[in-house]
């Protein structure tokens, strides 16, 4: 018999707003590359990720598919419901958004599949072994200290993370399946970093710590036990909370390509990477999406100053330049004087 786990409600989570921001601005605009949340253990790291899986509304999936494909996408569909009987695109079912999990000790061929050459040389017909990136896509992949992974396997990862397609290859044959999730890589920086060519590619990085206040603490308690006590009647009190913020992220998914950024504030957020040095890119341009979704989630379908404050903070603090044993990080005050 299954055991279903109960999950804490994600509005009921007391402060990190940021890390809350960043995973959902990555729900509502996949192309966001994934966010790093970089803190010490025991501050709601693992728990918020589980909680917006929960609140998600369901997805429709073709039933039997191990590539979770979308049944009203005829172009995605996967070789495996065009030959297989047993996946058939017209047998839909409903089920809720998962949470995949990538254990440190995962191979490559874990992660991306495999192919059966044998098979292929036999009966001349391709043979996959879907990985773990199958299962997740229209999920959400979740690493647990991704800084103790393999730097392949983390390049591999934020590869698909950003094009949204996974390429399984041997001896010469290959084979492609979308690939697109929502990447969460957790870590303790005290167990070590990651390679800042590999930091840059993650699309957002949040730094968090345990809360100060001593009225927050007191009121983590008081919900935790209250949770405990009583999973259900709490879920049940936090449901309207999380009804608001569904409605928000799917409001938000259809104004975003509706959103617009003049090219004034385009200029104050292409001169910000320039004053803190960064190379590449990629700071601009996710800068330019952040703002972009802030202000979709918002409501809104321009983007305004407030909103390059929040990318700032999002985007830059693992990309700016940093002194040997310099911790990550961003003095978001001296980033609001430059912008003001």
């Amino acid at each position: 018999m299954t055991v279903k786990r109960v999950i804490f409600p994600f509005p009921a989570i007391v402060g990190q707003e940021l890390m809350k921001l960043g995973l959902i601005l990555n729900v509502i605009n996949p192309t966001l590359s994934g966010v790093l949340i970089r803190g010490e253990k025991g501050t709601g790291k693992s728990t918020a990720v589980r909680a917006l899986a929960q609140i998600l509304p369901e997805i429709e999936v073709v039933e039997n598919c191990p590539f979770q494909c979308e049944p009203q996408d005829k172009q995605e569909i996967c070789p495996t419901c065009q030959l297989n009987a047993s996946c058939d695109p017209e047998r839909v079912i409903k089920r809720r958004v998962k949470v995949i999990e990538l254990p440190i000790s995962a191979t490559e061929d874990r992660v991306v599949g495999t192919i059966d050459i044998e098979h292929a040389l036999k009966r001349g017909e391709k043979k996959i072994e879907p990985g773990i990136l199958a299962a997740a896509h229209r999920g959400i992949l979740y690493v647990d200290e991704v800084n103790l992974l393999d730097d392949h396997i983390v390049d591999v990862l934020l590869d698909s993370a950003a094009m949204g397609v996974n390429t399984i290859e041997r001896e010469g044959v290959s084979f492609s399946h979308p690939a697109r999730f929502v990447l969460v890589g957790t870590m303790n920086p005290e167990e070590g970093e990651i390679r800042p060519q590999l930091l840059d590619r993650f699309g957002l990085c949040v730094n968090i710590q345990g809360l100060n206040s001593a009225d927050e603490r007191i009121e983590i308690v008081k919900r935790r036990e209250e949770f405990e006590v009583s999973p259900q009647k709490f879920i049940k009190k936090w449901q309207p909370e999380s009804q608001k913020l569904v409605e928000r992220i799917n409001n938000a998914k259809k104004l975003y390509p509706r959103v617009t950024i003049d090219d004034a504030i385009l200029k104050k957020i292409v001169d910000l990477v320039i004053d803190l040095g960064i190379d590449g890119h990629r700071g601009e341009i996710m800068m330019m999406k952040v703002a972009k979704t802030a202000a979709a989630f918002d409501g809104r379908t321009k983007v305004e100053s407030r909103d390059i404050e929040t990318s700032a903070e999002l985007c830059l603090s693992h990309r700016v330049r940093r002194k040997p044993f310099e911790e990550v990080g961003l003095d978001i005050d001296k980033i609001k004087a430059r912008l003001s």
